[in-house]
């Protein structure tokens, strides 16, 4: 049995957070993970709503070192909610708002903590320690679990760091929420494991990520999505510098990353991975399209199943995406770093399939939202049963957030970019895409916003 420190930090005084322009130190932070930990009620179950990321981050390691298992699911609509609680009995949430409208047994965080401590010891965590579950949605609608042991996850994010760089001198800003495990890696867990800073702030729009992104000093690090980049890339002052970009969540074009890397004047680099084994490679997507695996983490293809294997995953894992191993020979092991090459050409289920020719819905949304005037674009694969329609004969939906554009303008553009068959019919223009905080598009909102612009066509059809 190994134990693992839960922070690496060196020093009592040295920086491992910032609130704004304000510096935390290590002995503060222990301070008050020792005394949440010490007023949590019972009960072994949390959800940790909190939105300041300092205070997500002192209740998660108060719930470590207590041994308690957070929950991570994919959202906290009232629904999940009901689903966390049918699934654990004695949950109950932790939050520093006012009304976080959860439903469940409420542990608010306390708003003023006694004194640091003047000698806090870092605790050492039990590798095999369930620290996590994540959850990914059930074909049943039921919401699966996906247990995460402390050893596991500090060997990925070392790990990552290793590969990107990140040193103890960096300050990282994120984006997305520390309840998204891509949050939770990059934008906590990192910080904590390399020695690093992380900035409490949660922003999302343009003026608040530089507003964030100023609060450092450099070198600083920028967590985000390709949703985020866009967005700021759309802003016509000057950004704050930043050392190095990371995106993940969605695709990112080779157009948008090199515009971000001339923006910034900082490399960028995409991450790859997904919620059964946290994060597998990364790549610099302005150098080209493959991407590279953690040290020692292997794939292997089992007919048309890729399994990953080895370095921080415990168990070997089917991927759910398509994807080609490149290499002499489907050698993919690179004998220097123990990684594995590849190339990533979308999901299964994203695969799209009409009288007889193929492609992605992937590679279908990467060419809408490159056509110059698509702020934002999506397409939609009809429900199986619509009309009892054929396969062969079923057409793609597609919205889209461009003011600027005319529907026949697109179309025309769409046509230069991608096989006619594969033309969405309809194709509606909205106002926005109900993105949630980490820049995707949850199924049944899309679901919800569809039906309502048919409802409104439909309503306006003459009798």
């Amino acid at each position: 049995m190994s134990s693992l420190p839960l922070i690496a930090h060196r020093r009592m005084d040295a920086v491992m957070a910032w609130r704004g322009s304000t510096p935390v130190s290590v002995r503060q932070f222990l301070s008050e993970v020792d005394q949440v930990a010490g007023q949590l009620p019972p009960g072994r179950h949390v959800l940790n709503l909190c939105g300041d990321r300092y205070r997500f981050t002192v209740a998660l390691m108060a719930c470590i070192v207590s041994g308690r298992v957070s929950l991570l699911p994919a959202g906290h609509t009232p629904e999940m909610i009901r689903q966390m609680q049918r699934y654990a009995t004695d949950v109950f949430s932790i939050t520093d708002q006012d009304d976080c409208g959860a439903g469940l047994p409420v542990f608010r965080y306390p708003e003023s903590l006694a004194r640091s401590l003047e000698n806090p010891v870092i605790p050492l965590i039990d590798s095999d320690q369930v620290i996590a579950q994540v959850f990914t949605s059930g074909s049943t609608g039921m919401p699966i679990p996906h247990v995460k042991h402390w050893g596991s996850l500090v060997r990925g994010v070392r790990a990552g760091a290793e590969r990107l760089r990140i040193t103890p001198e960096h300050a990282l800003v994120g984006t997305v929420p520390p309840q998204h495990l891509y949050g939770l890696e990059f934008t906590v867990l990192m910080a904590l494991q390399i020695g690093a800073a992380l900035h409490s702030g949660q922003p999302f729009y343009p003026a608040d990520i530089c507003a964030a992104l100023a609060d450092l000093p450099r070198p600083r690090v920028l967590v985000t999505t390709p949703y985020h980049l866009r967005a700021l890339l759309a802003e016509p002052s000057s950004l704050p510098a930043v050392d190095l970009l990371l995106s993940a969540t969605a695709p990112l074009s080779q157009n948008l990353a090199f515009a971000a890397e001339t923006r910034f004047a900082s490399p960028l680099f995409e991450i790859y991975g997904c919620t059964e084994t946290g994060q597998l490679a990364s790549r610099r997507t302005t150098a080209g399209a493959r991407w590279q695996t953690l040290p020692q983490v292997h794939l292997r293809r089992e007919g048309e199943a890729v399994w990953a294997e080895g370095g921080h995953i415990e168990a070997a894992t089917r991927l759910n995406d398509d994807i080609e191993l490149v290499g002499a020979a489907d050698l993919t092991a690179d004998l220097a770093t123990g990684s594995a090459y590849f190339l990533l050409h979308g999901r299964h289920a994203d695969l799209v399939n009409i009288a007889g020719k193929r492609t992605s819905l992937a590679y279908l949304n990467h060419q809408l939202n490159a056509v110059p005037g698509v702020r934002d674009g999506v397409f939609l694969l009809p429900p199986e049963d619509e009309g009892d329609a054929p396969e062969s004969i079923r057409r793609l939906t597609a919205l889209v957030v461009a003011p600027e554009l005319t529907p026949a303008a697109l179309l025309h553009a769409l046509r230069e970019r991608i096989d006619p068959l594969f033309l969405p019919r309809p194709l509606l223009f909205v106002a926005a895409l109900p993105r949630n905080a980490t820049g995707k598009l949850p199924s049944q909102a899309v679901l919800a916003l569809l039906a309502t612009l048919q409802s409104q066509t439909a309503n306006t059809r003459p009798a």
